[in-house]
């Protein structure tokens, strides 16, 4: 099933950027990203929300530039955040993020 929807959504998956054999894998990985771990709900400081990780996050949705991710969890420590689920998501260079990215969504207060 996830194979015939891989393939409707464009092919393959390569203009998702799926570069491992398995499309299955890469849609868990895409959907931890956008929905996190719904059985640890996670509870987001406002005054987490410096303008240094407003301008951040802003730019990373804006933009898509995922690589900056990194650079959001030193902004987000620096503002007292100490959520070891928000800064090690920011800092998982292993895992692709997309728009839509929870942690992103939550700093932005879109979700």
């Amino acid at each position: 099933m996830l194979e015939s929807w891989a393939e409707a959504w464009g092919g393959s998956g390569e203009p998702m950027g799926w570069t491992e054999l398995d499309p299955a894998s890469e849609m868990c990985s895409l959907l931890r990203d956008i929905f996190g771990n719904p059985f640890r709900p996670i509870t987001f400081d406002p005054a987490w929300r410096t303008s240094d990780v407003m301008l951040l996050a802003q730019g990373i949705y804006e933009e898509r530039e995922f690589s900056a991710m990194p650079i959001l969890a030193d902004a987000l420590q620096d503002a007292g955040c100490d959520s070891d689920d928000i800064l090690n998501h920011c800092r998982d260079t292993a895992t692709p993020h997309a728009r839509g990215c929870w942690v992103v969504d939550l700093v932005l207060g879109k979700a």
